[in-house]
């Protein structure tokens, strides 16, 4: 069996696309998948399924939402070692290490799919300062100087700039899920 974390989009956010954790998880044991945990209310699930194909557990599992719910919500189905791979690769990982960047300030945008190259250049041609990002592949490095909460560069943002489907978590939800699927 494989093991691999879903991340749902948009779900308990302002009392919208309401989902219950104890809900989600019975959703994901129905389809048959193992060993599921879900973490905090935003929409994150791990579990192990027979299937190799992260196309078709996404689409398994926004299906299924649809079905019980009555309402769309992207997934993004990524394995462990991709995610540790995003970590990882963390452009602003030594600024985190010297306290340069507050990691309770440290985002992670997610994207479904790899941009398109112009669109990318056209975004960091412009000047967000004094918020910081970085576009590497299929990921958005986000230092949200005053907080998420008061950012213009939300997941909304780099969606409509970018065209793709993206959901973001911070960097200490990044951190607990990996600990949460450690092996």
């Amino acid at each position: 069996m494989n093991q691999y974390i879903a991340l749902l989009r948009g779900i308990n956010v302002s009392g919208q696309k309401k989902i219950k954790m104890a809900d989600l998880k019975m959703l994901f044991e129905n389809l048959g998948y193992q060993d599921v945990t879900t973490y905090i209310q935003s929409g994150n699930v791990i579990f192990r399924a027979d299937s190799s194909s992260i196309t078709e557990l996404k689409k398994n599992i926004e299906n299924a939402i649809h079905n019980q719910y009555n309402f769309e919500v992207a997934v993004l189905v990524i394995n462990r070692q991709s995610l540790s791979d995003i970590l990882e690769a963390n452009p602003f990982k030594g600024d985190l290490s010297t306290g340069k960047v507050d990691q309770k300030k440290m985002y992670f945008t997610l994207l479904h799919e790899e941009p398109d190259d112009q669109k990318v250049q056209e975004m960091m041609s412009q000047d967000y300062s004094p918020e910081q990002f970085i576009i590497k592949n299929k990921t958005i490095y986000f230092f949200a100087i005053n907080g998420y909460g008061r950012t213009k560069l939300n997941n909304n943002f780099f969606e409509n700039k970018l065209k793709v489907t993206a959901t973001t978590r911070n960097h200490n939800t990044i951190n607990k899920l990996l600990k949460l699927s450690g092996v």
